[in-house]
Parts: C-alpha cells; structure tokens; sequence
C-alpha cells in the first residue's frame, strides 16, 4: 500500500547550517505517528518543510503520491495537510467562530461559502469542547482553550493530514489527558491521520503507533513506542533513561 506521506532524504539546510540531513519516514493512513526528539533536533523544522513554510533544500516529500516540496502553504493544505503551531496566535479582534470559520472559508479543498464555513465551525467547535455562540471572545480562553482553538482552527480545514505541534504544552495533567483523547477521537470519528510533535512523553507514548525520533538533524530511531523507549541511542540522547511502558 502506498503511503499516505513518505518524506525520502529531506535535507534543510540554514547557510552553513543543517537543520535536516536524510531524513526519511513514512507515515500510513490513520496512523499517528509521534516525531520526538531534543529541542533543537529538526522536529518543527520537518513540519515547515512538509506543511510549505520553508522548502528542503533536497530531499522529497509526497502526499498521497503527489511531490509536496516547493509548494505553497496555501496549496498544500488545500490538498489537505494541515497543522497546528506551538504557540497559538489567533485573530484577536475576531471571536472564537469567526476564528475557525475564516480557516474553514479559505484553508478548505473546495471554497465554502460564508454560511457553510461558519457551519462547519461550528461543527469543529462542538468536537474540541469550545463555545460556538457568535460573541464568544478569544480573551475568555486561558492555555488549554487556545490550544484548542489551534486544533479546531486546523481541523476546519477539512485535512486528512494533522501535523499537531506540541499540543500539550503548556497544560496541566488533566487537560493533557483531554488533549490526547482527543487525538485519537479525531483519528476515529474524522478519519485524520497524524503526526504528532511532543515532548510530554508519557502521554505521548500511550497514544501514537510508532515513533520517529531525531538528533542534530538525524533521525536515530523509528520503531513501536516500547522499541523506541528502549532505544540505547534514545536513551542517551533525548530520554536519559529508560522509560517503563504499561
């Protein structure tokens, strides 16, 4: 079976810097697959060049069979990859429907009209737990509210792709619970495959499929969460010590 995304020898380089050397994974479709890795190792820089924030400087990256590199952010989520960022920056002057409903209205496959985005908003908004009333302000969400307005803003997209960047940072033990549940609702009841940026490992490790960690650029392992935390190489790199999966 084809691949949903196959990224072969993705090199990026800064200069005389390189972010990125080789890299090559494959990802399945309705799978999540988990990318760690320390800060540093490349993890935000893969999702920039697949989602078209920058392009690699060799290397391919295929969706669904198609040549993804060097096309616009714009054209490669209206093919339907999309993804969330580390530090959500909403539309402040707009409220939380219109937020998602402008990413459903523009960042779709096929252009919805005003009302079809806003009902799609709606939708996504009743999945991620937010408020859907047309006065409900961006100032009354704290950390784990706006995280999950990156997601629905995402998912608005219609994307059969989630490239999902930390998505529980900065949240507390009970809204990362609810944060990964959510995940892996999303790849059953939406039918999205994922690749999942995170350094909350514990979590982590109890949701994905598999695990493709990276180093400096490097990508050090790939395997089952239990291969991967058992990796020596993950060990000493990244984790410090082995963890004990349940």
């Amino acid at each position: 079976m084809t691949p949903m995304l196959r990224v072969a020898d993705v090199t990026k380089q800064f200069g005389g810097f390189t972010a990125l050397s080789r890299v090559s994974f494959e990802v399945s479709e309705g799978e999540i697959l988990g990318l760690i890795g320390p800060n540093g190792s490349g993890k935000t820089t893969m999702f920039n060049c697949i989602s078209g924030a920058l392009p690699p400087t060799s290397g391919a990256i295929q969706f669904r069979g198609e040549e993804m590199a060097g096309r616009t952010p714009d054209a490669i989520c209206h093919r339907g990859i999309a993804r969330t960022f580390q530090i959500p920056r909403p539309f402040r002057k707009l409220s939380i429907l219109e937020n998602v409903a402008v990413a459903a209205h523009f960042g779709a496959t096929a252009r919805n009209t005003v009302n079809q985005a806003r009902a799609r908003a709606r939708e996504v908004l009743a999945l991620v737990g937010l408020p859907a009333d047309d006065g409900a302000s961006t100032a009354l969400l704290g950390a784990g509210g706006l995280k999950k307005l990156e997601l629905a803003r995402a998912l608005a997209t219609g994307p059969a792709l989630l490239l999902a960047d930390e998505s529980l940072g900065g949240l507390d033990p009970s809204e990362m619970a609810d944060a990964a549940e959510m995940l892996q609702r999303i790849r059953r009841d939406l039918k999205v495959t994922i690749v999942w940026v995170e350094h909350i490992m514990g979590t982590l490790m109890r949701v994905v499929d598999r695990i493709v960690v990276l180093d400096h650029g490097e990508k050090i392992a790939e395997g089952s969460p239990r291969e991967v935390a058992e990796d020596p190489k993950v060990v000493e790199a990244y984790l410090g010590e082995k963890l004990v999966l349940t």
